[in-house]
Formats: structure tokens, C-alpha cells, sequence
């Protein structure tokens, strides 16, 4: 194992127990002819686990300390030496579908998941490991207390799921947190009328006021000018009070009538 303290700035906890990184492996079931990439290896407990069971294994690390070590331990591993959120995964794309694993570090879970998501058509599923109460929010059912912006996206766009929960007591350093082991399953089918990019900037400018009606937040977002009759959508609701089908439905009607006030100006 690489001797290196982990760094506070980079967020990272090692993870140090056998059998939570053999439950992790299991859990992910690698197969033979899988190309995966690992997010932040660190010490590499968890490359040595997949490296013999995978065709090709690409681990993406943004310690410097850590590099070269990797790659002389591991030599038939293709040691990336990047910022994952940085990482242009187009590259890629010869090798789809990718799968994607990782401890990832705590700090930026919410951008790293928005990059699968934005790349989800190279990727055939994440298994990921975030803070439990972060794992929460990703799994929530419609309406719930946990429901929120990542719940929204991350169900709509894939299949997710708690693996199993994780103590403190596996890492080094030990976290105050306890944290889970997540499985995002992109290979959902999904409706090819909808505006993707605009459905997830609905979302979040839904959710940019939690506590006020959707009618206040839209008004205070990028769609202020968009008028919506309350006869075609109910927008006297808050955000948290509406089903995943309800946002794609609103999602539509922003789309039509932006396109009709552009086709008349």
C-alpha cells in the first residue's frame, strides 16, 4: 500500500478495511470485458481489487504524491494523473459504456455528479461512495422530506439505489460522518422529445426558492419572462410538491412557449 497522508484539501479519507473494499467490488460485480474508471484510487486499495477483473481499468487522480507509485504498482492500470470534474470523458468514447466507481471526495459529490449526468450517454452505470445523508437526498421518493434537486435529476435520469450504509471506523482518517455505498444505473430508457439540458435548469430553478410557490421561483430565475397560464400548470405549488413526470410536463410547456415568443419577436 502507498504510504501518503491523505490531504484535507483535496477531501480525502482513505478507505482501509478489507472487507467493506471486497463488499464494494462485489456489490459492483466487474465483468471481464468492462472498461472502467476509477475516481481518486488514492492508496490504490481499491484499483488492486479491480485491476485483474476488468479489461481495462482507468484511475483518475488528482494527487501528485500518489501517481507514480500507482503506476509502478499497477502497471497495467492507466493511471490518469487529472481533476475528475476537469476530465473530458469524450475521450473515451471509443470504450463505451464506461463504467464508473469511486470513493469520491465529499466536498464536490454534487459536481461529480452532474458530470455523469451530462455524460450519461458514455456510461453505462456509477457506483459511488457519498455521504449517507447525501445518499439520502439521491434516493428520495417524490415529495418526502429528503426530496430535493439531486433526487429529481438522478431518478429521472437513472435507476438509484442504497447499496449498504458505511461507519466511520473503515476510513483514515475517520470521518464525522457515516457514508453509503450508491449504485446509478444509467441504461434507463428516457423520453427523446424532452430538452434535456433545459429539464435540468427547470429543476434547479424550481428548487432556487425551496420555500416559495414555483410561480416565485421561475419569476426569480432564468425564466422570469415566461408566462405560464395557471389553467396549463399549477405553478401556485412548491417545488418539493411535484412528481418527477410533473417537472418533464412543465419542462414541456417552457419549452413551447419560449418557442412561440421567439418565432414572434
Amino acid at each position: 500500500m502507498i504510504n501518503h497522508q491523505p490531504l484535507k484539501r483535496f477531501g480525502q479519507n482513505y478507505l482501509v478495511d478489507k472487507n467493506i473494499i471486497l463488499k464494494i467490488v462485489s456489490e459492483f460485480a466487474p465483468g471481464t470485458n468492462d472498461v472502467v474508471i476509477e475516481i481518486g484510487p488514492g492508496t490504490g486499495s481499491l484499483t488492486a481489487e479491480l485491476n485483474s477483473k476488468v479489461k481495462k481499468l482507468y484511475a483518475v487522480e488528482i494527487d501528485k504524491r500518489v501517481v507514480e507509485s500507482l503506476a509502478l504498482s499497477f502497471p497495467s492500470v492507466h493511471v490518469i494523473n487529472h481533476d475528475f470534474i476537469k476530465l473530458d470523458l469524450n475521450k473515451f468514447s471509443d470504450e463505451k459504456p464506461l463504467r464508473i466507481i469511486g470513493n469520491i471526495p465529499y466536498n464536490i459529490t454534487s459536481p461529480i455528479l452532474f458530470k455523469l449526468i451530462e455524460n450519461r450517454p458514455l456510461i453505462k452505470d456509477a457506483m459511488m461512495m457519498v455521504q449517507f445523508e447525501v445518499a439520502k437526498r439521491i434516493t428520495a421518493e417524490e415529495k418526502s422530506d429528503d426530496y430535493g434537486i439531486l433526487g429529481v435529476l438522478l431518478n429521472f435520469f437513472a435507476d438509484t439505489k442504497i447499496c449498504f450504509k458505511i461507519p466511520p471506523t473503515v476510513f483514515y482518517p475517520k470521518p464525522k460522518v457515516d457514508s453509503a455505498i450508491i449504485h446509478l444505473d444509467f441504461s434507463k430508457e428516457l423520453p427523446l422529445d424532452l430538452d434535456f439540458k433545459l429539464f435540468i435548469q427547470v429543476v434547479k430553478a424550481a428548487f432556487g426558492n425551496r420555500r416559495k410557490k414555483l410561480k416565485n421561483s421561475l419569476g426569480n430565475s432564468i425564466f422570469a419572462d415566461v408566462k405560464i397560464d395557471s389553467d396549463e400548470f399549477d405553478t401556485s405549488r412548491r417545488a418539493e410538491e411535484l412528481t418527477i413526470i410533473e417537472f418533464v410536463e412543465l419542462t414541456r410547456i417552457i419549452k413551447r412557449l419560449m418557442t412561440a415568443d421567439k418565432e414572434n419577436n
